[in-house]
């Protein structure tokens, strides 16, 4: 049987239709404050600079589980920084660049035509593309009770969410923890905004032990350093958990040869080791933050969960699509919330990550 092309498998790529928005937005005389995409625009820190510079001359292949030193930094990180206790060598694998694993996971673990994936209600669209790829079925929702007497071969969190920025409590981890192993379903968070916490309680990782009750079995987590380092350029991710899921992966990706470069490697050991950049940053993004709601919430938006990530859950009670077009009127893009979901059609994204200047402009506008 012939393959159809990709174009016809996958779901369209929502950022398409932003197109002529972003197009009005860019035509404000004094420029566009591009608040839809959460990319990184501060500096890469120093010490990261500084360790990729030392390992430029990199002339061998690197290998597919990486370095020793890189999983020993991740265990070490995910120890101090987030409670992470019993996970080895074995338990860890760098990957280039988050999207990549989460777009490919489904297809890699053998999951395929007749399986399940489920994901958030609200969630980012590559958890869609990863089921689609596989040529799986897929269930958007908040609601255990909603897959019936159907069984889902894997089930991804994600918490803090993008877009909303909501963070699951502890009760709800193990719930959810809970089920999956009663009925063998793999169980994969997407972490990569834990360090970016704003209010409430902190986020907590599904690897620590008082959500797994000291037991990895079935679950993974996926983590970046993105958003907490300013590394979105550097491609640096890693995923961890049980040793025999990440086996699975790495035996898969070893056949396609998915390596982190070594340079890199030595980048994100870097980042990893060093908390004090993370601080400064986290600062940061507070300050847009508090300018940023104050400024929506003065202009008639409510600003709904948004307790963590690097973004902004907002409405005032109208179709997305029609905010997305008067903000651009003012020269300020955001993302519109349908992107994410039936459920975020109200709603749209606002990124905090521009620079201080921009988000000062969209501050004024929206005063205006």
């Amino acid at each position: 049987m012939k393959a159809g092309p990709v174009s016809g498998r996958l779901p369209e790529f929502p950022w398409d239709k932003l197109t002529t928005y972003a197009a009005t937005a860019r035509a404000h005389p004094d420029g566009v404050c591009d608040l839809s995409v959460g990319t990184p625009v501060d500096p890469t820190p120093a010490v990261v600079q500084d360790a990729l510079r030392a390992a430029a001359d990199s002339p061998g292949y690197p290998t597919t589980i990486g370095l020793e030193a890189t999983r020993q930094a991740a265990i070490d990180w995910l120890a101090r920084r987030h409670g992470v206790t019993g996970l080895g060598l074995d338990g860890v694998l760098p990957v280039t660049g988050s999207k990549e694993l989460i777009g490919s996971m489904a297809l890699h673990l053998g999951i395929g035509p007749g399986d399940l994936v489920g994901y958030p209600a609200l969630a980012y669209p590559t958890y869609e593309v990863g089921a689609a790829l596989a040529g799986a079925d897929s269930l958007a929702t908040d609601s255990l009770t909603a897959f019936g007497p159907r069984t889902p071969r894997l089930l991804w969190l994600n918490s803090p969410a993008n877009p909303s920025g909501r963070v699951l409590p502890m009760e709800h981890l193990r719930k959810v923890v809970d089920w999956c192993r009663e009925r063998g379903t793999i169980l994969v968070s997407d972490e990569c905004y834990i360090e970016c916490a704003w209010e409430g309680d902190a986020p907590l990782s599904i690897l620590d032990p008082r959500v797994n009750g000291g037991s990895l079995d079935g679950i993974l987590a996926v983590h970046s350093l993105s958003k907490r380092s300013n590394l979105a350029g550097y491609r640096c991710a890693f995923l961890a958990g049980d040793p025999a899921l990440v086996g699975e992966l790495l035996a898969v990706r070893k056949n396609l040869g998915l390596q982190m470069p070594g340079p890199q490697q030595r980048a994100m050991i870097a980042a990893l080791d060093d908390d004090a950049h993370v601080e400064e940053q986290h600062a940061r993004y507070a300050a847009r933050r508090t300018s940023l709601r104050a400024a929506l919430e003065t202009a008639g938006f409510r600003i709904d969960h948004s307790e963590a990530s690097l973004y902004l859950w907002a409405t005032r009670g109208e179709d997305c699509w029609q905010t997305v077009a008067a903000l651009a009127e003012q020269g300020i893009l955001v993302a519109p919330g349908e992107f994410y979901g039936p459920s975020g059609r109200q709603h749209v994204r606002v990124a905090f990550t521009a620079t201080d200047e921009r988000v000062a402009a969209a501050v004024a506008r929206l005063a205006g």
